[in-house]
């Protein structure tokens, strides 16, 4: 296990001076402070969409297309593809764009999502409407908690699940609770899309199916690998406490402190940059409950610890704050337990 040393995390330092393009940008977007997501639209309306749109065409036929599509597939899918997504997460939680200029944000939402494998409306409607409001309960559609989380077929199960029936259960939950709002957009959203690559195949079926399609399995399967492992862990004397941190990380550098889920969680809206500081001042209350903090490593690591039940190198990387683990072996006996079923109790 490691000590809590210092945290490397990104937080906001104000620069010198804004550039004239960031200048532009801030008479529009709420907070300066979200500048960098500013600069990363502008690389993919320059890197991503044009080269797509290139590849509906045909200009790029045979090998000539391949050869363009697998830079674009490296750059949109694996480059660009998490750091969008967790710019989405966080401007699904704090408004990006002042009131006027809310149109921005939906054409984000509308034109941009899709190329990433985002349905429109749909990543909002389920985070915001559910996840958030259920806190990985039972009522959640995409709960971890009636799985064995250190199980490949019980991760296996899971994702199957949610690509069949994601989105039924995501509908049924809003339709019970009569929140029409809320069904209406991932109604909305869900349905366009599909009949968007539809019409879209009739265009350019290769096209559809790798830039458009594919992706958003993709996206489906790695969300669910990203919300399996976030809570993997749960305490089983108060189901509430299901979530972890991993600090210390480039994937914090990278995607905007996603590490940090467990204080994401208990303060949904606080601005990325300041959650390695909420960490620092709620550290004695997350050691009280054994809240699991994870250093130098991110959620793929531990996500391949569990399905090989590689407890030592989990508790190797484990940060023992303010010692709540007597031992290597209390922590790993303490995850292993975390990672059962409720279900199995």
């Amino acid at each position: 296990m490691k000590a809590l040393t210092v945290i490397t995390d990104p937080v906001y330092k104000e620069p010198a001076g804004f550039t004239a393009y960031e200048k532009f940008w801030l008479k529009y977007i709420q907070d300066k402070r979200d500048l960098p997501f500013i600069h990363l639209l502008t690389s993919i309306h320059i890197l991503v969409i044009p080269v797509a749109i290139l590849l509906y065409t045909p200009v790029l036929e045979g090998w000539y297309w391949w050869l363009a599509y697998i830079p674009y597939f490296y750059v949109s899918q694996m480059y660009f593809k998490g750091r969008f997504g967790l710019m989405l997460h966080c401007i699904c939680h704090r408004k990006l764009f002042k009131k006027n200029h809310t149109w921005l944000f939906h054409y984000i939402i509308w034109i941009v999502c899709p190329f990433f494998g985002h349905t429109p409306e749909t990543y909002f409607a389920h985070h915001m409407g559910m996840h958030h409001v259920e806190n990985n309960m039972e009522d959640d559609a995409s709960s971890t908690l009636r799985y064995q989380r250190d199980s490949l077929s019980g991760f296996l199960a899971y994702v199957g699940r949610f690509l069949v029936l994601g989105f039924s259960d995501t509908f049924m939950y809003f339709f019970s609770r009569k929140r029409k709002k809320f069904y209406m957009r991932l109604t909305a959203g869900e349905m366009s899309f599909y009949l968007f690559c539809i019409a879209m195949c009739f265009v350019n079926l290769k096209a559809t199916l790798f830039i458009f399609i594919i992706p958003f399995v993709f996206a489906r399967v790695v969300m669910m690998l990203g919300n399996w492992t976030q809570h993997a862990f749960v305490n089983l004397e108060d189901l509430e406490d299901n979530t972890i941190n991993c600090i210390n990380t480039k994937y914090n550098q990278m995607c905007w402190n996603d590490g940090y889920h467990a204080i994401h969680h208990i303060r949904p809206a606080m601005h990325y940059t300041e959650i390695p500081g909420e960490f620092l001042k709620t550290k004695d209350e997350l050691a009280r409950k054994k809240i699991l903090v994870f250093d130098g490593v991110h959620y793929l690591h531990i996500f391949i610890w569990l399905m090989t039940k590689r407890y030592d190198k989990l508790a190797h990387n484990l940060v023992n704050v303010n010692n709540m683990f007597s031992s290597e072996e209390e922590a790993i006996r303490v995850m292993r337990e975390r990672t059962r079923k409720v279900g199995s109790l």
